[in-house]
C-alpha cells in the first residue's frame, strides 16, 4: 500500500514516519510541508503540493493541526484517498461533519489515531473492565506539555489546550469502558492552568468524570483511567508501549479494514461522535463554542 504523510512536525517525525516506514506492508512514498526544510528532513521524496501527493500514493495520513487537516482530508477523499487521521479530526463540528460526508461520498476507509488505543496494557484494561460492567469510571491527563517541550510551540495546542489535544483519547477511552457518551451534564475551565474539568453520562447505566490539563507542572505525565462496580475496580496508568509500535498495530488494523471493505471502529464517524462531546464540554466552560 503506498502511503503519504501531510505534515513534518514534532509527532510526525517522532511517529508518524517512523512507524511508516518499517511497516512491511507499506511503501512510504513521501510527503508534503509547507516548511521545506522540515519536508526534506522527514519524507523520504517531499512533493511540491498535496494534489502532487494524492496522485501518487494510495492512501494519506496526517500529522498536521485540526483545522488544515479537516480540509486537506477531504480533499484527499474526493481523490479516492484512503486516510489515517489525526485527532481531533476537525477543529469544530461543522468541519468534521464535511469530512465525514466527503469519506463517506467517497467510499473510502479511515481510522483515527487515538494512540493509546492500540496498546495492548489498554486493551488488556478495556477487557477487564469490561468484565465489571462499570456503573462508573474516571479518567485523568494532567501533562505540562504546553508548559514547555517539543510541542509547546504548537499554536492550535495553545489556543485550544486540553481538552482538543489529549480530550480525544480520554474521551474515546471513557466510551469504550462505560458505553457511549450521551450527555455532558457539567463542565467547567480554569484558564490559568488549562484545566478542564467534566461530569458526563453514559447511557442510564454509568456515568464518568474527567480531568484534563496540559499546563501542570508534572513531569512524567499522568494518565489514569479506573472503572468499577459492584464486581471490582480496573485501573490503568501505564503507557509503557511506544507510540510507534502502538502506529504498527494501528496501521496493520488499518489495512485490514482497506483489504476487506469494511470500517473501522475507530474510523471518522467516531472522529465526528467525539468532535460533539468535545464542543459539548467546550460550552459548558469554555470561552466560546468553536
Amino acid at each position: 500500500m503506498r502511503i503519504g504523510l501531510v505534515g513534518a512536525g514534532p509527532w510526525a517525525r517522532e511517529t508518524h514516519a517512523p512507524a511508516l516506514a518499517a511497516h512491511p506492508g507499506i511503501d512510504f512514498v513521501g510527503g508534503w510541508a509547507r516548511d521545506a526544510a522540515a519536508a526534506a528532513e522527514v519524507f523520504p521524496r517531499a512533493f511540491d503540493s498535496p494534489a502532487d501527493l494524492f496522485d501518487a500514493v494510495d492512501a494519506v495520513a496526517f500529522a498536521v493541526p485540526p483545522d488544515v487537516q479537516a480540509e486537506l482530508a477531504a480533499e484527499a477523499a474526493r481523490a479516492g484517498k484512503h486516510l489515517v487521521l489525526d485527532k481531533p479530526i476537525a477543529l469544530d463540528v461543522d468541519g468534521a461533519a464535511a469530512l465525514a460526508a466527503a469519506v463517506d461520498a467517497a467510499g473510502v476507509r479511515s481510522i483515527v489515531a487515538l494512540t493509546r488505543r492500540f496498546a495492548p496494557e489498554t486493551r488488556d484494561f478495556l477487557a477487564r473492565a469490561a468484565g465489571l460492567g462499570p456503573v462508573a469510571a474516571e479518567a485523568q491527563w494532567l501533562s505540562g506539555a504546553a508548559l514547555a517541550g517539543k510541542f509547546a510551540a504548537s499554536t492550535w495546542r495553545q489556543e485550544q489546550g486540553a481538552l482538543f489535544d489529549v480530550g480525544p483519547h480520554v474521551l474515546d477511552l471513557l466510551s469504550a469502558i462505560a458505553g457511549p457518551i450521551t450527555a455532558v451534564d457539567s463542565s467547567r475551565y480554569d484558564a490559568g492552568s488549562d484545566t478542564w474539568t467534566a461530569q458526563l453520562s453514559h447511557g442510564e447505566r454509568a456515568a464518568s468524570t474527567v480531568s484534563l490539563s496540559l499546563r501542570t507542572p508534572v513531569r512524567p505525565t499522568v494518565m489514569r483511567f479506573s472503572a468499577h462496580s459492584a464486581r471490582g475496580l480496573a485501573v490503568l496508568e501505564s503507557r509503557e508501549t511506544p507510540s510507534t509500535e502502538c502506529f504498527r498495530v494501528m496501521l496493520d488494523e488499518f489495512l485490514a479494514s482497506i483489504a476487506t471493505g469494511t470500517d473501522h471502529s475507530l474510523d471518522v464517524r467516531h472522529g465526528l461522535a467525539l468532535q460533539r462531546v468535545i464542543a459539548q464540554v467546550w460550552a459548558g466552560g469554555g470561552p466560546t463554542v468553536p
